[in-house]
């Protein structure tokens, strides 16, 4: 007998929501109209764009406990380039024992096994204790503010412990990177380029900073590193002139830092600051904040990551693993609540963001099974 939770993904992959344009409303009316039939309290929020909409769906017990959130993100990339994928990008298929389609990891594999998750606690009869909370958002493959983040401003959801689905094959992320990115802008002076002598060209100034900046960086970063979890800098974006034919007077950088969940963004940037300020043409330099989450790292020994490691022993047979994260999830605008955050959910993440993704839908079919478990552990079910 097939489990329910693959019809589920196959609705889910069949609902448009890839970015751009980003548009999460029909698949989110999809999951709110669920969760609405077997009894929970939902909502479908969004800050200005209504077609960027959030689930919140929220069931609580008869006695006093923690609270306990799940999410998923329900927007994908793109399908890219047609001729690449061997099936069709918005059918669920299932080959040897792999459910293809785009999303089917990242991330609608996870959503599909919480929305599992929520209906099974609902036939129950709800948690025993606590509150739990069930959300779905948007706008998180565009990084953008209309999705957890827009939840967690305005105060929506307020979690003690958050399991955020991501590719971890039924394994365990407890520590992300925290995220930066920086602008560094040099000025010069524009000129004919059959007369460069007579400007003053803002791409090399440019480029003579940031060798200096990356070469101390590199330095500096490469002792910062917590087991296998290590800090970097990348710089990502370099963009200069308006024509060949033109000296250039501006050129710019975004350059991105993965911090270590020790290091807080506030002091990383004034260590970037600094390095422009004090370098040789600092009267040509400028640098800004563009944006930045603090990392988090949740304690093995914690309620939470426990319950996890239970239940995944008791699904598997085999003792549960600690993953090391490689991108940023949706934890990260609750990096800074003091609450046990961590990343789980089927499917691998070099999988995400490729034609021909795939998720195993037995690891699928183990996810909801271990949710299951936690579940009953942390809250109890009626």
């Amino acid at each position: 007998m097939t489990h329910p939770v693959l019809s589920i993904l196959s609705d889910l992959i069949a609902i448009p929501s890839t970015f751009p344009p980003g548009d999460t409303a029909a698949i989110c009316a999809y999951a709110a109209d669920r969760l609405e039939q077997v009894g929970y309290q939902v909502q479908v929020l969004h800050r200005d764009r209504p077609q960027i909409a959030n689930v919140v769906a929220e069931w609580a017990g008869a006695a006093p406990g923690p609270t306990l959130m799940f999410n998923a993100h329900a927007d994908t990339v793109g399908i890219g380039e047609r001729a690449m994928w061997e099936t069709e990008p918005l059918v669920a298929t299932v080959i040897e024992g792999r459910v293809h389609g785009l999303g089917a990891g990242n991330c609608k594999g996870s959503m599909a096994a919480q929305l599992w998750l929520a209906e099974q606690v609902a036939r129950r009869g709800g948690p025993a204790r606590g509150k739990i909370i069930f959300t779905f958002c948007g706008d998180e493959e565009n990084l953008g503010p209309d999705g957890a983040f827009y939840l967690r401003e305005i105060g929506a959801v307020k979690p003690d412990m958050l399991v955020v689905g991501t590719q971890t094959e039924n394994q365990l992320i407890t520590a992300e990177r925290g995220v930066m990115w920086v602008e560094v802008t040099a000025r010069g002076l524009s000129a004919h380029a059959g007369n460069p002598a007579a400007g003053d060209n803002a791409i090399l100034r440019l480029m003579r900073v940031m060798t200096h900046i990356d070469a101390v960086m590199a330095e500096r970063l490469k002792d910062r590193k917590v087991g296998d979890q290590q800090s970097t800098m990348n710089i990502g974006i370099f963009r200069g002139g308006e024509n060949t034919n033109v000296v250039p007077n501006l050129a710019r950088v975004e350059i991105d830092r993965r911090l270590l969940p020790e290091e807080k963004i506030v002091e990383a940037f004034a260590e970037i600051e600094a390095l422009v300020t004090t370098h040789p043409e600092a009267d040509h330099l400028s640098c800004r904040l563009l944006t930045g989450t603090n990392g988090f790292r949740a304690p093995h020994e914690g309620p939470l990551v426990s319950a996890l490691c239970a239940a995944i022993a008791a699904v598997t047979g085999a003792p549960a693993r600690f993953l090391k994260d490689t991108g940023a999830s949706d934890g990260r605008y609750f990096a800074d609540d003091g609450i046990e955050i961590v990343n789980f959910g089927p499917g691998a993440g070099w999988q995400g963001h490729k034609a021909n993704e795939y998720v195993p839908l037995e690891e699928l079919v183990a996810a909801t099974s271990i949710l299951e478990g936690v579940v009953e552990s942390v809250l109890g079910v009626r």
